[in-house]
């Protein structure tokens, strides 16, 4: 049942228009929706088959199929280096990638098909098919069959997300350098893969096939690891990756990609000059520019800067009055959970209610093995600040649940103000770490101070305990390890 006899503009008219139907677009019409006003979310993406689907890049090109793959292929790689510790022999096991593709595809069409049911649900009207916003609050809405029509609106959302950069150097040339979906989607393990980038993306995808048995090799520009992590944490995780045979090479700056005789040959520069590797496939994964191809018409209003982002204020207002932009299209990181509580926000705010997001505390992880994940400033950041602080840490190697699980590397770590014990920051290598960040979170949400978290009860035995004992560390009080 649609709304639209309640439109009084008609069927084209609607109080909320998103443009785009990813992690920031469709939840901004669900929840304007939520809020009683008419909305449409017009998306655009399509399926290498051609499909049209909601969800954009996060659920079917990136999150989610990542994740997919990762849980499988730690599997396999648990199986062959870790069960027989835990008195489990097996032999023979074999990799069917096609079956683990097949399932990461459903997985996918299930969380996608999953929005247009939630759509229906809160009386959305899904359109798929091209938008681009017009002056006025006007938009044009081309269907994927090419058929127009004209809609306008009180408030207009812009969700378009972000796409790949592609390298001059190395210019996408599939199936032999591919993007971040292109190497979700690769149909044989190659022997030798290249990765552009270790960051993320880079990190993830290269250990997908590197647990597989591919010779991986990571070419990162800069010098320093995890350049925007607190630096102990990258120094702990790059240990373990180098554990696992990923060949992170650092200040590696590639300045040209050549296919010959059906694989790529790589040149690229580091401190010792000029070098060069040959790779069967070669993952440009070097970050991501807002996406706005065609979206905005002349004299719309609507500002971008030198890096092509729409220009928001601290709400997501734009220039243009009654536009409004979130997710990878505006300011801050470009994380699928910032840009839903952006799109949140906003919705709210366009129905009178109360909205804010909480820039400070967005949390960011690493789905590699150990788990990588932080939320508040860095070490670094705070020591530059001048403001005095303490540090408290608790080795993953001490916790009885992560022994019993065979997974005790890493640690916890927390950031905390030495005037009045606030917590700045936490920061945590090991498992479940996505997981546990949840809890720092919360604490800082509420500007909790350390000792709040030493007098919160954790159950033991539990991996949480290792946020517990660093926040006891941090005044030289933890029970379960050294303090230092």
């Amino acid at each position: 049942m649609t709304n639209d006899d309640k439109r009084p503009g008609g069927a084209d008219s609607f109080d909320v228009i998103v443009i785009g139907g990813g992690p920031a677009g469709y939840p901004t019409a669900i929840r304007a929706a939520q809020n009683k006003l008419t909305v449409a979310c017009i998306d655009e993406w399509k399926n290498r088959d051609g499909s049209a689907a909601f969800g954009g890049t996060c659920l079917n090109a990136g999150c989610i199929p990542s994740k997919a793959l990762l849980e499988s292929t730690e599997l396999y790689h648990r199986l062959q280096e870790e069960f027989a510790t835990h008195g489990i022999k097996v032999s023979g096991a074999q990799v069917d990638l096609a079956q683990m593709q097949k399932r990461k595809a459903g997985i996918v069409r299930a969380m996608t098909q999953g929005i247009v049911a939630l759509f229906k649900a809160a009386g959305v009207t899904p359109l798929q098919g091209h938008g681009r916003l017009l002056p006025g609050r006007r938009v044009e809405f081309t269907a994927h069959d090419g058929t127009r029509r004209e809609l306008s609106a009180r408030h207009v959302v812009l969700a378009s997300g972000s796409a790949p950069i592609e390298l001059r150097s190395a210019a996408f040339q599939a199936p032999h350098i591919v993007d971040s979906w292109g190497a979700l989607d690769l149909d044989a393990v190659p022997k030798r893969l290249g990765v552009i980038g270790a960051g993320v993306i880079g990190l993830e995808l290269g250990s997908v096939w590197r647990r597989l048995g591919a010779e991986v090799v990571v070419l990162e520009a800069l010098p320093d690891f995890l350049a925007f992590a607190d630096q102990q944490l990258a120094k702990e995780a790059l240990r373990h990756f180098k554990k696992q045979s990923l060949d992170i090479r650092l200040g590696a700056k590639v300045s040209g990609a050549t296919v010959k005789g059906g694989a790529v040959e790589v040149t690229y520069a580091d401190a010792k000059g000029e070098q060069h590797v040959t790779v069967d496939r070669l993952v440009v994964a070097v970050g991501r520019r807002p996406y706005s191809k065609d979206l905005l018409a002349a004299g719309t209003g609507v500002e971008l800067d030198e890096r092509g982002l729409i220009k928001v204020d601290h709400s997501c207002r734009t220039a243009a009055e009654g536009v409004w932009a979130v997710g990878d299209c505006v300011r801050g990181p470009m994380l699928a959970h910032k840009g839903k509580e952006e799109g949140v926000n906003v919705a709210d705010l366009i129905a009178g209610r109360y909205g804010e997001v909480n820039y400070k505390v967005i949390p960011s992880v690493i789905y590699t093995a150990p788990e990588i994940a932080w939320v508040g400033l860095t070490e670094e950041q705070v020591k530059a600040s001048g403001r005095e602080y303490k540090v408290g840490m608790f080795p993953f190697l001490a916790s009885g649940r992560a022994r019993a699980m065979e997974q005790a590397a890493g640690f916890a770590k927390i950031v905390a103000a030495r005037d009045d014990d606030e917590i700045l920051g936490v920061h945590i290598v090991g498992p479940m770490a996505g997981e546990l960040i949840a809890e720092a979170v919360l604490a800082m949400e509420y500007s909790a101070s350390s000792e709040d978290l030493q007098r919160t009860i954790h159950a033991h035995p539990t991996l949480a305990e290792a946020v517990h004992e660093a926040a006891l560390n941090a005044d030289k009080r933890a029970i379960d390890s050294l303090n230092r």
